[in-house]
């Protein structure tokens, strides 16, 4: 018996795992990015920088913190990764020996102890365990194995795309804050600038120096500035619930650290090579990990159409005599090996095959697919960034050049030397030209995170407990 164990286990050890080994499928990539400035590709990628080092407003970073431990997303992401460490615990248990036991004691009434089901026996008391041995001839338990690992480092690239998910959303959500407050002050400048207009306008009518149409006109653009406002603090007021849940909180009212332009920009944003982006990415590498699993699954499937070699064993001791259990004469059992084949499901274990093949094409695919999106998502935050710097140039010159302008129509108003269309056109010029500043202001933040969000970010663990620190 023992030959045969030490022979049985060899063999196990020296089979080969049916199924394809995996490997990477080729996917192009360019040499550099189509939208990176000219050094951005032999400069360290932004993507390197610590999320804490990329947001420097204090208030932005004690939101992301609390996020990253409050948010439910992230702990569900949590949760599964650990089930999917106990799956691979389990899969792992497959290579050793399983074991039951089962006790009797005396029974009553009309009712029989079984040692063998189906047979009664004279025995009241017994012992039994058995054994079951499965040995890994084809790999079966190999691909398992492999399966489980692949599930499970997906799953943790997964937490990885969450934290990188949920750093992003709260920053971008905190920038559309800051973007509502100069928005809403630039409403109720123009409120207060549109109620003194009015102020004026019925003033010179009663003086009789306007018509009724032009106080008219005024009050019309003062209740307009009006609608703004309120439009505005509802956006505000919606968006700071959108972000209290991202910190799994209920809704309540944000704090604000540094305003919209005061926040510190990078001065370049090198994205690095394409090639760090297949590594760097959790949402690709979690993919890569989704299509090894499904590799050795075919594996597994092919495994399960051949027959199975098993050692299966019986030990215990049985007697009429709890006094008597332990005796030697009352030991038994038998050990040997098995085995075991598909016959009637045969043709089912070869369809089970097929549909793991398509599993694997299907992932080869979504991995595929991944890739092609994050070039598409970098390429759009590179173009962003660089011509949101060009836009709100251009806005700012925009901007002062129709403050002067209203302050000249407001003279020349006042003086009897223009009328109120003059007024109007400049008030409502700079109006829209001051909403939308804001928006470029906060378009430039957000397509930096946008691109650092692209390139994966810079978040590790081993960030993460350096973020931990420098908070301390």
């Amino acid at each position: 018996m023992r030959s045969l164990l030490v022979t049985l286990l060899g063999v196990s050890l020296a089979s080969c795992a049916l199924g394809p080994d995996y490997s990477r499928p080729k996917t192009p990539a360019a040499d550099t990015f189509r939208m990176a400035e000219k050094d951005g590709a032999t400069a360290v990628s932004i993507a390197n920088m610590p999320w804490w080092e990329l947001l420097k407003d204090e208030e932005l970073q004690k939101l992301i913190r609390i996020a990253l431990v409050e948010n439910k997303d992230l702990k569900r992401a949590v949760a599964a990764v650990e089930e999917y460490q106990s799956r691979l615990f389990i899969a792992r248990t497959d290579y050793a020996p399983q074991m039951t036991a089962t006790a009797s004691a005396p029974s009553f009434g009309r009712m029989s102890n079984f040692l063998v089901p189906g047979f009664p026996n004279a025995f009241n008391y017994y012992l039994q365990g058995n054994l079951s041995w499965e040995l890994d001839i084809w790999g079966r338990i190999r691909r398992s194995n492999e399966a489980a690992r692949g599930d499970l480092l997906a799953r943790e690239e997964g937490r990885r795309t969450v934290v990188l998910q949920l750093v992003s959303g709260v920053a971008e959500a905190y920038f559309d804050l800051l973007q509502f407050d100069m928005q809403l002050d630039v409403a109720r400048r123009t409120l207060k600038s549109w109620e003194e207009s009015v102020r004026i306008a019925q003033a010179r009518l009663r003086q009789g120096m306007i018509t009724k149409l032009d106080v008219d006109q005024f009050e019309a653009e003062r209740a307009n500035a009006a609608a703004r406002s309120a439009e505005l603090e509802r956006q505000m007021i919606q968006k700071e619930n959108q972000l209290s849940v991202l910190l799994g909180r209920v809704p309540h009212q944000i704090p604000r650290g540094r305003s919209l332009t005061e926040q510190v920009l990078p001065p370049a944003v090198p994205p690095g090579l394409p090639s760090e982006l297949l590594q760097r990415r959790p949402d690709i590498v979690q993919a890569e990990y989704t299509l090894a699993a499904a590799t050795a699954r075919i594996g597994m499937a092919k495994a399960d159409r051949f027959p199975k070699l098993s050692i299966t064993g019986m030990l215990g001791v049985a007697s009429p005599h709890l006094s008597r259990l332990v005796a030697d004469e009352t030991a038994f059992g038998v050990a040997g090996p098995s085995l075991t084949g598909p016959l009637l499901n045969a043709q089912i274990l070869g369809f089970q095959q097929e549909a793991s093949e398509a599993q694997a094409r299907q992932a080869v695919a979504q991995y595929e697919q991944s890739i092609l999106v994050a070039f598409q998502e970098v390429e759009d935050a590179l173009i962003a960034v660089r011509t949101v710097r060009e836009q709100r140039e251009a806005q700012v010159q925009q901007v002062d050049a129709l403050r002067s302008a209203l302050r000249l129509a407001n003279l020349r108003y006042k003086g009897g030397l223009a009328n109120y269309l003059d007024v109007l056109i400049a008030q409502r010029s700079l109006f829209d030209a001051e909403l939308a500043l804001t928006g470029t202001h906060r378009l430039h933040l957000v397509s930096i995170v946008q691109l650092y969000k692209a390139l994966g970010g810079g978040w590790s663990p081993e960030m993460d407990r350096q973020g931990e620190s420098s908070k301390g």
